[in-house]
């Protein structure tokens, strides 16, 4: 019998309080198992990095709130959002995931992350981007986004729309030529789900698809093609992307 696929998912911390408390979306650990696989919690500990990358089959990286180098904002514009020890874990995580061709969904925070490690940038608010842009930080409230119907996303869902939450502040805003878009919000274009098309499977969400893990929502599949994914593993290895390499791109602009 095929062994069930073994989920890394790093945690999150209350950066909103004293940062003393690792937390995570239950939805996080149900979607990965009604998808099949076994999910673990990964803390924010150097000492785990060897084990996470040698003994689980994909990764998940999920919401948070926390500072990333200025650098990887436009403009230079820093974060409003505090330092967290989980940068330097995730960062590390994600890259041998994308050296060694293993799956990764990055979700909110993660999806940034994965992004910007790709050569994308950031808007650290991203209502200030432009007039056009609504206010995305909005719990509890539910809106449409469109997915490109020649992405690996769409071939997962099925469908063109989809009813998505949205509880971001920041969000991409400039692309590199090694990211794809995936999916953008139908009421502002604001880039909401994203992939990696050199990579067998890394994608990333803005919104929080965990949080409709009790539901029947179509996203949910994006689970199950994460579990695939770590059951067809990839053979071959995968160039890390340059350091520092950002190349420009349009602002918030329709490339993709």
């Amino acid at each position: 019998m095929p062994r069930t696929p073994r989920i890394a998912i790093l945690l999150d911390e209350n950066t909103s309080g004293d940062a003393s408390r690792y937390e995570a979306s239950k939805g996080l650990f149900t979607a990965v198992r009604d998808a099949g696989g076994l999910p673990f919690g990964i803390p924010y500990l150097p000492e785990v990095v060897t084990a996470v990358v040698d003994e689980f089959d994909g990764l998940v990286c999920g919401g948070g709130r926390f500072a990333y180098p200025d650098a990887w904002y436009i403009g230079g514009d820093g974060s409003k959002a505090p330092p967290s020890d989980r940068l330097a874990i995730e960062r590390e995580l994600v890259e041998a995931y994308l050296e060694n061709n293993r799956p990764i969904l990055g979700i909110c925070a993660g999806m940034q992350l994965l992004a910007c490690l790709n050569g994308c940038r950031l808007w650290s608010d991203v209502q200030n981007s432009s007039p056009q842009v609504l206010e995305h930080d909005r719990r509890g409230h539910l809106h449409p986004v469109t997915l490109n119907e020649g992405s690996r996303l769409f071939a997962l869902v099925g469908e063109r729309k989809l009813l998505v939450n949205t509880l971001h502040r920041e969000a991409i805003g400039e692309l590199s030529p090694s990211v794809i878009v995936s999916a953008r919000s139908d009421d502002d274009g604001v880039i909401e789900a994203i992939e990696i098309p050199s990579h067998p499977f890394a994608l990333g969400l803005q919104w929080h698809q965990e949080l409709f893990a009790q539901s029947n929502h179509p996203g949910n599949r994006i689970f199950r093609g994460l579990i695939e994914a770590c059951r067809d593993p990839a053979p071959t290895r995968r160039a890390k992307p340059a350091e520092g390499r950002r190349p420009r791109a349009t602002v918030n602009g329709r490339r993709n």
